[in-house]
């Protein structure tokens, strides 16, 4: 495997390919998506992606291996926060479930572009300016105390997203679901649809996260290769991970802290590299020890439901 431009055209396609024959062949009629199919899918993934992260280790060598199964796990745990605001959304819009995979689909097509950009232009920043990998790992930390700080309970304010705001002053919008239209023309004019401003949320929702989980990866691997195709094969699982995970989501209550120590972990990495290297095996380990534990402590300590009022 070489990292040229060929094979980054090639992955590319590749990816394309995978996600229309998902919308084209497999998913073609609006449907609810079910327990078992979205299992099915979450483990074809990730088989796909371990199949991948084993080539990766054949050709490039075991560091480069550790690197693209440490930024996976990472972006993939970071994930589950993003799919918890996803949640939110779509309860906040009341959005059909049978509409929810079209929304998803369309909105990691769009992550994908502009995390691409975001790996790009970061990486090299990172590679002409030296100190800002102490800048990186101080974000990291402070990203991290954050969001330990925050509760874990984030908020939708659909009327503060500035996004949504300019469309809805330079677009008019029908009050109602058109079926799984985002755009409908009504008197020759054209109007979006509530079902296009759920899009823009959760694409403006991926771009703050991306803003958290971009310098996580980055902070593992300088390989743009590397980071690249982990934050894709990530992403690709995200709507069966999505329907899968989203009637447990509401358990893993701590494992909005177990993510934020993984932030303060890696950003003390790069704050200590010049004077202790910390092995990719062991920060792989730690990432994964942490993972783990807030996922069986969520378990083992149920979230206390707030008495109703009267």
């Amino acid at each position: 495997m070489e990292n040229t431009p060929l094979f980054w055209i090639g992955f590319n396609v590749f990816v394309l390919a995978m996600l229309l024959l998902d919308l084209l062949v497999f998913n073609r009629k609006e449907h609810v998506v079910r327990m078992r199919e979205a299992l099915g899918w979450s483990a074809f993934w990730i088989t796909l992606s371990l199949a991948f992260n084993y080539l990766v280790y054949r050709t490039m060598g075991r560091q480069a291996g550790l690197e693209f199964l440490t930024g996976y796990l990472i972006e993939k745990s970071l994930s589950v926060d993003n799919l918890f605001v996803f949640l939110l959304i779509f309860t906040y819009f009341k959005v059909p479930q049978q509409y929810q995979h079209k929304i998803l689909f369309w909105g990691i097509i769009g992550a994908l572009v502009l995390r691409a950009a975001f790996i790009l232009v970061g990486a090299a920043l990172l590679a002409k300016f030296h100190f800002l990998l102490y800048v990186l790992g101080a974000f990291l930390v402070y990203t991290g105390i954050k969001m330990a700080s925050g509760g874990g309970e984030p908020e939708i304010d659909p009327d503060g997203n500035p996004v949504v705001k300019f469309l809805s002053r330079y677009m008019p919008i029908t009050r109602q679901m058109e079926g799984g239209k985002f755009f409908v023309r009504k008197e020759k004019l054209l109007f979006a649809t509530p079902l296009f401003v759920v899009l823009v949320m959760v694409e403006t929702t991926d771009v703050m996260f991306a803003v958290d989980s971009i310098p996580a990866i980055l902070a593992v691997s300088r390989d743009t290769f590397i980071v690249y195709t982990s934050n894709v094969f990530a992403l690709l699982g995200l709507r069966a991970l999505y329907f899968a995970l989203e009637g447990l989501m509401r358990l893993f209550h701590y494992l909005h802290y177990g993510l934020s120590l993984i932030l303060i972990f890696i950003g003390a990495k790069l704050l200590i590299a010049e004077f202790y290297h910390i092995p990719m095996l062991l920060s792989l380990a730690v990432v994964g020890l942490i993972l783990l534990t807030s996922v069986v402590v969520s378990l083992l300590l149920p979230k206390k439901e707030k008495p109703a009022a009267k």
